[in-house]
């Protein structure tokens, strides 16, 4: 079986990084990706908003260089999970777990220098053990 998602698209906000309570790097952030077609002679754009999450040194990584508006391309796995929220309701999200990131574009497009070498970087799944703090 094959559970695999690649992307291109650009950051909607600035990504949200948080550590477990084991001190495992999250990082939480959603990306823009856009289609355009012609119908009836009228140009037709839509766009969807991609939840992403990474985790350990590729969400470092992602906190570090990574602002609204970057441009990248994400590749990893599609999954859904189900949490209870404060008011004891359980709520579901889908999200990509990121396992590979790169950077694309330059500086105008919202990425920050990056040591050469850390733009293709990997990532892990969370383990039973690792608190997800959200």
């Amino acid at each position: 079986m094959l559970n695999q998602c690649n992307f291109i698209g650009r950051l909607g906000q600035d990504p949200e990084i948080r550590y477990t309570q084991t001190g495992v790097a999250t990082a939480n952030f959603t990306i823009a990706t856009s289609e355009t077609w012609v119908k009836d002679g009228v140009k037709k754009e839509k766009t969807e908003w991609i939840r992403i999450v990474a985790w350990e040194r590729l969400a470092e990584i992602i906190g570090q260089y990574l602002k609204k508006g970057s441009l990248i391309f994400v590749g990893g796995k599609l999954q859904t999970r189900k949490w209870t929220d404060k008011e004891g309701a359980e709520r579901y999200t889908t999200e990509i777990v990121a396992k590979t990131m790169k950077m694309l574009g330059g500086k105008a497009d919202g990425a920050m220098d990056a040591p050469a070498g850390s733009s293709d970087v990997g990532g892990r799944e969370p383990g039973e053990d690792d608190d997800i703090p959200f």
